[in-house]
């Protein structure tokens, strides 16, 4: 159940517990029982809102920004991810493969505010030595949605022979 159970509601956290139950064909209680054991265990790490910011009058531009740090004796990239992710600019922190080892990514009103991140705080970190912002241009899918789906037909690419 657990498997089926983190699937659904990743998708939609909202689900109502009734048809959350019905879906599974657990009981309310069990399932109830369950989404709590999984938060206490931290399976479950929080209930997010995926908002589509370009059908609003809010200024957002998201950045994408590899950095290459000097991993610490005994604590790899652990430390210095750290204090990456406690900045409050910063969105989510991954540890990567490639080029680079971890990818930032953070959201700001402008290119300006972004710049001055990287500039001021990130780019000066000791152990950080350096780094390539990447500006999101256009979102089509984020976290699993379709964000800005056709509505009708005539929206669609007319391909002829």
């Amino acid at each position: 159940m657990k498997e089926e159970l983190l699937s659904i509601i990743e998708k939609n956290s909202r689900i109502d517990l009734k048809e959350l139950a019905s879906m599974l064909g657990q009981s309310e209680i069990d399932v109830a029982n369950e989404i709590c054991a999984l938060e206490k265990d931290g399976v479950i790490g929080g209930y997010h809102t995926l908002i589509n910011w370009e059908k609003t009058n809010i200024e957002k531009v998201t950045a994408l920004i590899e950095v290459k740090v000097t991993p610490q004796r005994g604590q790899g990239f652990d430390k210095i991810a750290e204090r990456i992710y406690n900045y409050p600019e910063v969105k989510a922190v991954y540890l990567i493969s490639g080029g680079y080892d971890l990818l930032v990514t953070i959201e700001e009103k402008s290119l300006k505010e972004i710049s001055n991140f990287v500039t001021d705080k990130l780019s000066t970190l000791d152990r950080v030595l350096s780094t390539a912002t990447h500006f999101v241009l256009k979102k089509y899918k984020d976290h699993g949605t379709i964000m800005n789906k056709a509505n009708n037909e005539e929206e669609r690419e007319i391909i002829t022979p």
